[in-house]
């Protein structure tokens, strides 16, 4: 992964695409708003646990970043530390998977 996959989570959020916080992003997935779920590498195991838990329960995919928190909060123009994001739109989910498989 490299700097374009931070940038395209900035653009996601700017297009009203992104679901941030880990209550939010679980909350979604029943009704199948989420398409993708980001998971940053410093999530704490019990976050980890229950949004990996929930996306295998409703058929999300999840996937884990190696950025942290910060710098995922830093790419989406929020305050805190944000460790969990749902991508509720399926072009920006395929290309951020994408991106995560390079």
């Amino acid at each position: 992964m490299n700097n374009k996959f931070l940038f395209m989570l900035g653009l996601c959020r700017r297009a009203g695409k992104l679901i941030t916080g880990t209550d939010l992003v679980t909350k979604s997935l029943p009704s199948k708003k989420a398409y993708l779920v980001i998971y940053s590498a410093d999530a704490s195991d019990n976050t980890k646990k229950r949004v990996t838990d929930k996306c295998s329960f409703y058929g999300v995919e999840c996937v884990k970043v190696p950025y942290s928190s910060s710098e995922i909060s830093d790419a989406i123009g929020k305050s805190g530390a944000i460790c969990t994001l749902g991508i509720t739109d399926l072009n920006f989910a395929s290309e951020l998977k994408s991106l995560c498989q390079e």
